[in-house]
């Protein structure tokens, strides 16, 4: 099954009061993904800092919150000065499982990093942030950039690493473990019965690697659809590596707050201490010294 999609851009242009330069499909012109249609809308930063990010709606791995959670975080991350990306990425509602989604995101970086002259970023600064399901798929990428190059399973050579420099998984599905894992992003990824092997494969709480890039972790305690406790051992994990990490874990907000005007954005500003961190990083540029919203 083929996925279409259709964009209202004028609508979106004046709905979001930010500027979209451009849409691409991210398969055209590779022969063995002919006829797959996977967009990525790519977003005009206020004033370029060279950073760049890639943003994957959750969905619980079936359908996407491009609305809620991909265009709040790109309104905030280009009037920030960061360009961003946001991936339509496959899902199981349109029949698709394992590997389309790390395809789709690992060949998102291959050309956000092949095209860094031309969108005007540090080709060392490209990160991922994703939410829920979403956010499972950024720590995938994250944990697996340098082990598991899902593109050349598919004849697609490329020079450029396909580890992010830094990623934000936002109250993330982390674990595939039957305890804690959120049943229906673990259908929507992997289908049918598991093995323990794989559950433990995909669990990311078991595969983060001594390299992990710096990383950026929120996640509440009143989550109704996700157990905070995937980001509990997702932390965990990232401690016992040594990781370069922050994890950020409130009383309450819930889930898909995003970066949505909730009250939970108007109580917390968990946007201000993200910005403040990617400052740490170097990753906001000497023209973004100010944290605001």
């Amino acid at each position: 099954m083929r996925q279409a999609i259709v964009f209202p851009v004028l609508l979106l242009a004046c709905a979001t009061g930010f500027a979209k330069k451009s849409d691409i499909n991210i398969w055209h012109g590779i022969k063995s993904m002919r006829g797959e249609i996977v967009q990525m809308e790519i977003f005009e930063p206020v004033n370029p800092n060279g950073t760049a990010v890639i943003i994957c709606p959750g969905g619980s791995y079936f359908h996407l919150d491009v609305l809620g959670e991909g265009y709040t975080a790109a309104r905030y991350f280009s009037s920030k000065g960061v360009r961003a990306f946001v991936l339509w990425y496959r899902v199981a509602k349109n029949n698709y499982h394992y590997p389309s989604q790390m395809q789709d995101v690992q060949r998102a970086i291959q050309i956000v990093r092949e095209n860094a002259d031309e969108y005007h970023i540090d080709k060392n600064k490209v990160g991922l942030i994703g939410f829920s399901a979403g956010g499972h798929l950024v720590t995938w990428a994250a944990a697996f950039g340098e082990r598991s190059n899902e593109l050349e399973k598919i004849g697609i050579k490329t020079s450029v690493s396909l580890r992010p420099d830094f990623v934000i998984p936002v109250y993330p599905v982390v674990s595939m473990q039957d305890d804690i894992c959120h049943r229906k992003s673990r259908w929507g990824l992997l289908k049918g019965h598991l093995s323990q092997e794989k559950k433990d494969l995909f669990s990311m709480e078991k595969q983060i690697p001594d390299n992990m890039p710096p990383t950026y972790l929120v996640a509440c305690k009143d989550d109704p659809v996700v157990k905070y406790e995937n980001s509990v051992r997702l932390s965990e994990a990232l401690a016992a590596k040594n990781i370069d990490y922050k994890f950020t874990l409130y009383d309450w907000g819930g889930h898909g707050f995003a970066m949505r005007n909730t009250k939970f954005m108007k109580t917390f500003h968990w946007n201000d201490d993200l910005y403040k961190w990617m400052e740490s990083h170097g990753l906001m540029g000497e023209k973004n010294q100010e944290a605001t919203d």
